[in-house]
């Protein structure tokens, strides 16, 4: 599919083998005593700047004493909840949040892309959402921004087996091909961070620390459907029947069709199912906490059924890539929470992260939603520590309405796709047409058309005709007449004293907004509706330059000039507005843009987006500024569909030889 990996359904209620909590009113004393010990812990770091860290009670002992000790139940774990109120600084996060403003030091993260093989436009789209928001940001202060690469788990090691090499070696080549692809996509990230890190082995095994001390692990037994590329087990609900390689029997994942295996062994287990309470409280306390809001509902119905405990470990003999579990070598951490803690690592955990956690968003593929939005706020509650701000949700792309997949040979290499419709190109394609809340459609035809009406034609031919020497022979910003153009309070004056109509007035109220809207879009994770109004205000412009036709003005005429220097002064500073603006999504297209209107460096920034100054009586910077030199075609349209088919078969690598 086009996300980040299969989606991962609910986790079975598994066959649970352990001990059970005294009965009766010792059992329920216990029993409280274990609830108001995982509750009630204090957030006791050094503030803001510091680790979180859990206060170590005399209650620990109590829950020591109240640990299993045969088979669980469902009504013993119910006993086991804290409390409904969630710790004083959990509480305050989101007010906390809200104070300091977008300008505010801010953590980005890319999803925990899986190193079992190359990336595809879903892992892209996925990267490319996390940049454009953090240069969105960046043009106010900066904040850095973090892509992950997870190296561990069953998954890995099984293609690495297939591929012939060692997990190791597999890691190091998929994670170069993320790199290289990112990097080929212009994706500004910080920090690209493995799990094969020391700094994150390190971090991974303090963060299990921290969950044993706090009580919530235990040892058990449990058997189920196991299904290794989705790193989960299956309820019988979500199994078909299928055949295997061999063509024999077997069961399979219904939503994927990926092979399942019925697995049976002893891990540690994570009580899950303790934290469903605190779990609910903090989404209604923080309704934006998971962006688009059909993800956030989809979550809370999850919290409204059966919240079984999760297994965190597996056996050492299964899997040995992995971080063994610390003080029992015969275990392996779950790849899922040694990847899930990479953000923490990134951010120095657990000596400095107290600098950024937990202002952290992250952008995240709707198939690994469970991972973000169940298991990771309640861990990081387990661990003492508050849950991320923000996760922002995507959903998949497909290809003419089917899922990528290798066996279709539909799956869409963004390497070549960049090579063939450019990288501003292509940035623009998935920006502009990627919904969020529902999956989209890719298919060749639309990028071209899209990509030529609007960044080649709209704005390129905007730029070279309002710039071309048979008209702005000068090569200047030319001056604004207040005469032809005089400020009016509404657009039904127009036409009075000047020369402007109530369209131009129209077009100048709506770029003037414009600044507004796209900066509430992105904050709203609605990119695609922030390029769809600047697209608008491209077309307006373009309707303003035909409508007067400077082309046909007479400049021997005093008058007539000065209404010709208006129409291009209104035209590029529409330009300079549309060139700022559109730079987290084509950075490369924007700067070429802004260096012809010759807009220096320290003008590119919203703070300083004074548009159209002289209309209000103000001073403009820009105004009888030699413009930059002529570098050519803004952007050049693509070609004919059918060589450019051809040019990308061609350019196509298997994935066996990137392998």
């Amino acid at each position: 599919n086009g996300g980040n990996r299969a989606r991962c359904p609910p986790v079975p209620a598994l066959t649970r083998v352990g001990a059970s909590p005294r009965r009766g009113a010792q059992g329920a004393r216990q029993a409280r005593a274990a609830a108001e010990h995982v509750a009630g812990r204090r957030f006791l770091g050094r503030g803001p700047a510091g680790p979180a860290r859990p206060r170590r009670a005399r209650a620990s002992r109590r829950f020591r004493a109240a640990a299993p000790r045969r088979r669980i139940d469902g009504a013993a774990a119910d006993m086991w909840r804290p409390p409904r109120r969630l710790p004083r600084p959990l509480r305050r996060a989101a007010a906390t949040a809200t104070a300091t403003g977008p300008g505010r030091r801010l953590l980005l993260s890319t999803p925990i892309f899986y190193a079992n093989g190359p990336p595809h436009i879903g892992h892209l789209y996925s990267a490319l959402l996390a940049d454009a928001l953090l240069r969105h940001r960046r043009l106010r202060p900066p904040s850095p921004g973090m892509t992950p690469s997870a190296g561990h788990g069953l998954k890995i090691q099984q293609a690495a087996a297939a591929a012939g090499t060692s997990p190791a070696e597999l890691c190091e080549r998929v994670s170069g091909l993320f790199r290289q692809a990112l990097s080929q996509a212009g994706v500004a990230y910080t920090d690209f961070t493995r799990t094969s890190e020391l700094r994150h082995q390190r971090a991974v095994r303090h963060f299990w620390g921290a969950l044993r001390d706090g009580g919530v692990l235990y040892k058990g037994s449990y058997e189920g459907w196991y299904c290794t590329p989705e790193e989960s087990f299956l309820p019988e609900s979500q199994l078909a029947e299928g055949t295997d390689a061999q063509g024999r029997p077997c069961k399979v994942s219904l939503e994927t069709g990926h092979e399942v295996h019925w697995t049976k062994e002893e891990n540690y287990m994570f009580r899950l199912s303790a934290f469903r309470d605190p779990l609910q409280n903090w989404l209604r306390d923080n309704p934006r906490a998971i962006f688009p809001d059909p993800f956030y509902q989809c979550v809370l119905r999850w919290l409204d059924e059966d919240l079984p405990d999760l297994s965190v470990s597996r056996e050492r003999n299964r899997l040995q890539w992995g971080i063994p579990v610390p003080s029992d070598p015969t275990q392996t951490i779950y790849v899922w929470v040694d990847a899930l803690v990479n953000y923490l690592s990134v951010v120095g955990y657990p000596e400095s992260h107290g600098a950024w956690w937990p202002a952290v968003h992250h952008v995240v593929g709707k198939d690994i939603l469970k991972f973000h939005a169940l298991y990771w706020p309640a861990l990081l509650l387990a661990a003492g520590l508050e849950p991320p701000e923000r996760i922002l949700v995507h959903s998949h792309w497909t290809v003419r309405g089917q899922k990528m997949s290798k066996s279709l040979g539909n799956v869409v290499d963004p390497g070549v796709c960049m090579g063939q419709y450019g990288v501003d190109g292509f940035r623009y394609f998935l920006l502009r047409q990627g919904v969020p809340e529902r999956d989209c459609d890719y298919y060749d035809e639309k990028v071209v058309k899209l990509v030529n009406s609007e960044l080649a034609d709209a704005l390129g031919g905007l730029l070279n005709r309002s710039t071309a020497p048979s008209i702005n022979p000068s090569n200047t910003y030319p001056c604004f007449s207040e005469p032809c153009f005089p400020k009016v309070l509404d657009s039904r004056e127009a036409g009075g004293t000047g020369r402007a109509c109530a369209e131009d007035y129209r077009l100048v109220a709506a770029v003037a907004s414009l600044p507004v809207q796209v900066d509430t879009y992105f904050e709203g994770f609605q990119i695609y509706k922030a390029l769809e109004c600047i697209a608008q205000c491209v077309r307006q412009t373009n309707g303003f330059f035909q409508r007067h036709r400077p082309w046909k003005l007479d400049r021997r005429d005093a008058g007539e000039q000065l209404w010709l220097d208006t129409i291009l002064h209104v035209t590029l500073e529409c330009l300079r507005v549309y060139g700022t603006l559109l730079q987290p999504v084509v950075p490369h297209m924007a700067d070429k843009l802004l260096s012809r209107l010759a807009v220096g460096p320290g003008e590119r920034h919203l703070s300083g987006l004074a548009f159209l100054a002289r209309y209000d009586g103000k001073p403009c910077p820009f105004e009888g500024r030699q413009l930059g030199p002529d570098t050519g075609i803004l952007f050049h349209r693509l070609g004919k569909l059918e060589t450019m088919k051809k040019r990308k078969q061609e350019a196509q690598v298997p994935d066996k030889q990137l392998l």
